[in-house]
């Protein structure tokens, strides 16, 4: 049946004059019939097809493509057909436009620049014009036009496995990333670089990372990942602990392996560990609130091993301060709680270095003593003061008489010192502006005279 169809149009073709398109040019259907009419011969046999059927109908020039026994009638034996019952694909093409030929959906040629011309008696060829401006080439059969020899040379075909992805560069500026699949492009519009890279590989590393990951698209092939320079990163693959990733940007291709990565921060974190009631050796209850610095060392150890780190590190120091402060007595928990604070602190690093952390220090912040047991202590602390009030009293007192019982001799061995000591006696009491002087004994008011 094509090969009859094509037969026909050849037929066609070469009853019709050369310069027809240009004189066709601006006329209308009857005055083109009538001036072509005594050059186009077309009898009924050039139309039979090669199975041996006649065709009943012939499109109209401005018409559909089905046919139409009662519109467009076969002439009789012999007789001459009109334009109108002869239909053509005119179409100019531009410098930077290619045509695409199908028969029956089939593709054909590729048609370049320029005044395209094409006898189209029964509508069954199809012009397709892609403007190769717009570089990548889409079409739905695709698959099938790639393959085609006329055609291959004028694009260029990238074709992308399940686990293959290509990075691409036009005219030395990064335009996108392709996932799976065929693409194609035309060739000698502008310059194209294809870089194709195996996904099977979960990390994606290029010099030119960044400016990959920022671009258009690139968000639905590539996972981004971002640890900050006080961090580190675990990477887990299909859920195993693969191992550290440095401070950076990280990119781990979509839809080949499930990438995850963690980030822990390195610098010291401290842990409040408040209201804490403890029994202690001579059964006294203290409520203690305590403190631990400490950092990870050791990420991979910290998430294989136990779920949360600090909570670890809180249950952990829980049961330290319940052995160190259940063996000590209270008075020596007060006297001495920096010991306390060490004791705590080996402990607890012994068990931390296991899950990756190291614990820098460990005190006890608040001892908080029940209410009856902080009046005792007032008291004993109140008369233990008191007392050591009274000894200092005694002392000083005690001291003072001992200089007074050094002065009485001195002044009993040396009469010069003693008359000077009268004087100065003396001297205060008349500096009171008044001076009255009661006598009763007789000896005594001789004395007094000679004093004066």
């Amino acid at each position: 049946m094509q090969r009859g169809l094509a037969e026909v149009d050849a037929s066609f073709n070469s009853k019709l004059p050369r310069d027809l398109p240009d004189r066709c040019a601006g006329l209308s259907d009857e005055e083109r019939s009538a001036s072509f009419k005594p050059r186009l011969r077309v009898t009924t046999k050039d139309l039979l097809m090669s199975s041996g059927q006649f065709v009943v109908g012939v499109p109209a020039l401005a018409g559909s493509a089905t046919l139409n026994r009662k519109r467009n009638p076969l002439p009789p034996e012999g007789g001459t057909p009109t334009m109108e019952n002869i239909m053509f694909i005119r179409k100019f093409l531009r410098q930077t436009d290619r045509g695409l030929l199908f028969y029956r959906d089939e593709f054909v040629a590729l048609i370049g620049p320029g005044q395209f011309l094409k006898l189209n008696a029964f509508g069954h060829y199809r012009l397709e014009v892609i403007d190769c401006r717009m570089l990548w080439f889409v079409h739905a059969q695709l698959d099938q036009l790639i393959k085609a020899p006329a055609i291959q040379k004028q694009l260029g075909v990238i074709d992308l496995k399940d686990h293959e992805r290509a990075l691409v560069w036009i005219d030395g500026r990064f335009h996108k990333i392709l996932p799976p699949g065929q693409y194609a492009y035309w060739l000698g519009i502008k310059e194209v670089r294809v870089e194709v890279v195996d996904a099977r590989t979960p990390r994606f590393e290029h010099e030119q990372f960044d400016t990959i990951v920022r671009a258009s698209g690139a968000d639905r092939l590539l996972t981004v990942y971002t640890v900050e320079p006080d961090e580190v990163g675990v990477l887990f693959i299909q859920g195993k602990v693969i191992g550290t990733v440095p401070a950076g940007r990280h990119a781990f291709w979509t839809g080949q392996q499930t990438v995850k990565v963690s980030t822990f921060s390195t610098r010291e974190a401290v842990l409040d560990i408040p209201g804490q009631e403890i029994l202690t050796a001579d059964k006294v209850t203290l409520r203690l609130n305590a403190v631990a610095s400490y950092r990870i060392v050791d990420p991979v150890k910290s998430i294989s091993q136990i779920d949360d780190p600090k909570q670890a590190l809180y249950r952990e120091t829980q049961l330290a301060l319940r052995t160190v402060i259940g063996n000590r007595e209270l008075d020596v928990l007060l006297a001495d709680k920096d010991a306390v604070g060490q004791e705590l602190a080996n402990l607890v690093r012994q068990r931390a270095n296991s899950f990756g952390l190291e614990v820098q220090a460990i005190g006890i912040r608040d001892l908080i003593l029940p209410g009856e047991m902080r009046e005792l202590f007032n008291k004993v602390i109140e008369a233990r003061k008191a007392a050591e009030a009274n000894i200092i009293f005694r002392r000083e007192e005690a001291a003072a008489l001992r200089h007074q019982t050094n002065a009485v001799k001195m002044l009993a061995e040396n009469p010069t010192l003693l008359r000077l000591r009268e004087l100065e006696t003396l001297e205060k009491v008349a500096c009171k502006g008044e001076l009255k002087i009661i006598l009763g004994e007789k000896g005594l008011t001789d004395r007094v005279v000679n004093m004066l």
